[in-house]
């Protein structure tokens, strides 16, 4: 017995089928369309994880950013003895809309990064049905 090839797992399938002839049912066009699935979840899958990696590095950037400024101001409240004035309310309430602002565009990547992860797998659903009219029209 040959050893498994991991390059190509449907070589395997290929050859089990292909014991078994069935009238009108090819085989390797099968195979094929299988092989492309696989390819279209892999790639939805890749663009999902980068798509969680890039929001997860906004994430990070975006805390060391507010923490930055939400530290700068508590020294600056230190330093003045501690009396909080309008200025320093301000600069609070700036960093917190900012913060909100940061959380809406992480919503709008993940949300791009569904996006295209379902259009990978939308279009290889278009393939599957383009494929399956064109081996009907076969017959």
């Amino acid at each position: 017995m040959e050893p498994f090839d991991a390059a190509n797992p449907f070589a395997e399938f290929n050859k089990l089928f292909e014991q078994f002839k069935l009238p009108g049912f090819d085989v390797p066009a099968v195979m094929e369309a299988r092989r492309k699935d696989v390819e279209a979840l892999i790639a939805a899958n890749q663009t999902a994880v980068q798509g969680i990696q890039a929001l997860a590095q906004k994430q990070a950037e975006m805390l060391r950013s507010t923490l930055s400024e939400l530290q700068e101001v508590a020294q600056k409240q230190a330093a003045t003895g501690g009396v909080p004035s309008a200025q320093t309310a301000e600069l609070v309430q700036q960093t917190l809309h900012k913060a909100l602002a940061d959380m809406q565009q992480l919503t709008q990547a993940a949300y791009r990064t569904q996006a295209d992860s379902y259009a990978v797998i939308a279009k290889r659903v278009e393939e599957n049905v383009e494929e399956l009219k064109t081996l009907l029209q076969k017959k």
